[in-house]
């Protein structure tokens, strides 16, 4: 059992790790990209109209939700919420039960 136990940490370990390599590969990228599109930007036009905020927040705008999916951010809906979500439905489950057999 103790096998078991320890081969689903494991595995959920390195599954939360893959979440991060994936949203610190994104990052990068990003970075690398709009660091170009802004030297671009500056060769085309010298900054009399910066086109390249365009990519930067459009992109920027899912970095954002990348990085509260890698990082388990949720205020609304947290693990505490989810156990009294689940312990409610599991109650209404047992009230049925019981209503059926009376």
């Amino acid at each position: 059992m103790k096998d078991l136990d320890q081969e689903r940490k494991y595995e959920r370990a390195r599954e939360r790790v893959e979440e991060l390599k994936k949203f610190y590969n994104n990052l990068s990228s990003y970075a690398i990209v709009i660091a170009f599109l802004a030297g671009l930007n500056y060769y085309q036009n010298g900054w009399r109209y910066a086109w390249f905020l365009w990519p930067a927040f459009g992109w920027g705008i899912g970095l954002a939700f990348h990085a509260v999916k890698a990082y388990r951010i949720n205020p609304m809906f947290n693990k505490d919420w989810e156990e009294r979500k689940i312990r409610k439905y599991m109650e209404e489950e047992q009230d049925k039960d019981k209503q059926l057999w009376e």
